[in-house]
């Protein structure tokens, strides 16, 4: 028995990819469907959920909303939470027994399928070596080469945990840099649960329904303007009425956590020149859109070069990641090289570089982009 698993927009592209050549599809509502397809063979079979039931109710006890992220119980989508087993290439076999065709890829870094057999065993030779070392290693410098060589705005890197991390520490150093507080994000965009981002966010805080969340400090959100994407003249009105006082721009340069929204023409290059003309910085968060839009991520694509740049989810190949980066004389502003202090215990452990590394490599290859571009058309069917 198999169904397919359908996530495009709500909180993530899902499995859309599109290559340089590919024009980004019109935006979509929210949805997620679960959709049966019962082989002749099979139709004595019942489908059921009943094991992943019982891990759920089990689970209830043990973690909040039984789960470790919010969008994973079903709440703003309805249904039971489906609780996996295994998975390989595009499928999902859950603890029922159940196979699915994955449209969502783990929300973004299975772009080249699940355990893929040369990242599996790339994995296998390094935790030979082991997982964490607590001091540099030489595949930190391989997938920093890779990242650098790949995305326009990034002369140097830093590696992170998490997409939030990432966010979180690109904004401190925007702040060091500029030295100013206030930063414009745009509503629906969301960089991470750090709490100066918890203003009118997408993600699972907008698909539970909650503006904001409670616990955030009115003090650590009052350097926080919005604005509503896509919007220029709301930018201009920003940075006009809050002079020399805005450190940067962080946007999502395609919307893919409060649906999935496309630029405007001009939009991005237009935010491009008001930053620069305001002595701000720009700052794309291309964890969902980095090396899946094109190599070079949402930035080559669309011409555009930010001054800084966040990534996650494909860079890490399946295991926990994340990065920031962008020209060396903003760069060279974070510890150890500069004052600006950002540290982490796992940052470049050696399987989440490796991973990635192995990936990155895939994704290179010749016609790749080209080829995820064409599997547009399969999403046109839903």
């Amino acid at each position: 028995m198999a169904a397919s698993i359908n996530g495009v927009g709500g909180v993530g592209f899902g499995g859309l990819t599109c290559s340089t050549k590919t024009p980004l599809p019109s935006s979509r509502s929210s949805s997620f469907r679960v959709q049966m397809s019962v082989p002749v063979e099979d139709k004595k079979r019942n489908y059921t959920l009943q094991k992943s039931q019982e891990a759920f109710n089990a689970a209830l006890n043990l973690m909040p909303g039984g789960v470790n992220s919010p969008v994973r119980a079903f709440k703003s989508v309805g249904g039971q939470p489906i609780f996996m087993d295994s998975v390989k290439g595009s499928h999902m076999w859950d603890i029922d027994g159940n196979e699915y065709i994955d449209y969502v890829g783990s929300w973004g870094p299975a772009i080249i399928g699940h355990a893929d057999d040369e990242v599996l065993e790339a994995l296998a030779e390094t935790m030979k070596k082991g997982t964490s070392f607590g001091s540099p290693c030489l595949l930190e410098s391989v997938l920093a080469e890779m990242v650098i060589s790949a995305v326009p705005s990034i002369e140097m890197v830093r590696f992170v945990n998490s997409g939030t991390e990432a966010c979180m520490g690109v904004l401190r150093l925007a702040r060091t840099f500029t030295g100013r507080e206030k930063i414009i994000k745009f509503e629906g965009c969301y960089h991470g649960h750090a709490d100066p981002f918890l203003v009118k966010a997408g993600s699972g805080v907008a698909t539970l329904g909650l503006p904001d969340s409670p616990g955030v400090p009115k003090a650590t959100t009052s350097g926080t303007l919005t604005a509503p994407y896509n919007d220029i003249a709301a930018v201009e009105s920003l940075f006009n009425s809050n002079k020399g006082e805005i450190a940067a721009i962080i946007l999502e340069p395609a919307v893919g956590n409060s649906g999935f929204i496309t630029p405007k023409p001009d939009f991005l290059e237009a935010i491009h020149h008001l930053t620069k003309e305001n002595g701000a910085l720009l700052i794309f968060d291309e964890v969902m859109t980095g090396f899946r839009l094109s190599y070079g991520g949402a930035q080559e694509y669309f011409g555009i070069t930010p001054d800084l740049t966040t990534l996650g989810k494909v860079i890490g190949g399946g295991l926990p990641v994340g990065a920031y980066g962008g020209g060396r004389e903003i760069m060279e502003m974070v510890a150890p090289a500069g004052p600006m202090y950002q540290a982490g215990t796992l940052s470049g452990n050696p399987l989440a570089m490796t991973a990635g590394i192995q990936t990155l490599k895939r994704l290179k290859a010749p016609g790749t982009y080209e080829y995820l571009g064409s599997l547009e058309n399969l999403f046109k069917a839903f």
